[in-house]
């Protein structure tokens, strides 16, 4: 029987797994909760009985496959080990040393950056299939990004490839960003961001908006009255993804990528929002008339499940 592979996204809520045919096929998904009490100490141990029994359960045993393939929300070092997880609750874990070791010891278990693994995914089976070299942008509550070149994930030193997100866009920025730091680019392309760019727009101007009729309004309501004409919308959503095109313009001379991949809530704007990043992502960009093409994600929350997945595939093409 052929191997497959498993894929885990882990999130602050849930881990996401999938089982995946070597040739990028999910064939089954489901979902464990991620419980964070004592420091997240009971989440691998409860994937590991998630995988097992699902295994049992299917016929199959630990080796039927070919490995698993895990996304943690935080840095993780080369040795797979991750020093701080906020959002788990994790210090000095090294998660796949220790789902090798619950899974048995006899599969082998490779740990990557979520972001990383979510951009591995969109580059393998999703918006930005049929490219070598990816730079994948999640705009959601915040912003996040991971980076594929020549088809491999580039972590970096401690495992901080791809934090698009804290890119300085505006030294002029009098709030501190989550990070500490001043105008990152969280602070204007996240939904977060572009909300409380309008609220600063209705606060700096008596200009009209559908917005001044929403004091609740999210960030689907300001990007829905962008597409609407109402012009001070319209104005903010232009002022913050300038940025995200000079971030872009930024990354594209570092690292030269095939195409800029957008995900996350935010992108659900679609070709309105596409065709606004790019026109401020060409203007920055001049030099050379071949530029990165832009697209959107396709994959959604499964994107970290195929991601996770194709690591085990890349070392099973090595071997």
């Amino acid at each position: 029987m052929e191997k497959k592979c498993i894929g885990v996204d882990v999130g602050g809520t849930t881990a996401k797994i999938g089982l995946l045919s070597v040739k990028g096929q999910l064939l089954d998904k489901w979902e464990v909760p991620t419980g964070k009490a004592e420091n997240g100490k009971h989440i691998l141990p409860d994937i590991a009985r998630s995988i097992l029994d699902y295994l049992k359960g299917s016929g199959m045993s630990a080796e039927d496959l070919a490995g698993v393939g895990i996304g943690v929300p935080g840095p993780v070092m080369p040795d797979g080990g991750v020093e701080v997880c906020v959002n788990l609750g994790w210090e000095n874990v090294n998660p796949a040393q220790e789902l090798n070791r619950l899974l048995g010891g006899g599969v082998y278990v490779k740990a990557i950056n979520d972001a990383n693994v979510a951009a591995l995914g969109e580059m393998w089976q999703g918006g930005g299939r049929g490219h070598k070299s990816l730079m994948l942008f999640t705009l959601g509550t915040g912003v996040g990004g991971g980076m594929v070149l020549d088809e491999k994930i580039v972590s970096g030193f401690r495992g901080m490839g791809g934090e698009l997100g804290h890119i300085v866009v505006n030294f002029d920025e009098p709030l501190q960003c989550n990070c500490h730091n001043h105008g990152c680019l969280e602070q204007y392309a996240s939904a977060t961001g572009i909300v409380r760019e309008a609220r600063r727009a209705l606060e700096a101007s008596g200009q009209p908006s559908v917005l001044r009729e929403q004091p609740d309004f999210s960030c689907k309501d300001v990007l829905d009255a962008a597409k609407g004409g109402d012009q001070l919308a319209l104005k903010t959503v232009h002022h913050c993804m300038r940025y995200l095109g000079l971030a872009m313009h930024y990354v594209s001379h570092m690292t030269d990528p095939e195409i800029f991949v957008i995900g996350g809530g935010v992108s659900k704007a679609g070709q309105f929002l596409l065709d606004i990043i790019r026109q401020y992502y060409e203007g920055f960009t001049v030099m050379g008339s071949r530029r990165a093409a832009i697209g959107l994600a396709t994959l959604g929350n499964d994107a970290g499940m195929y991601g996770a997945a194709r690591l085990i595939l890349d070392r099973e093409a090595e071997d």
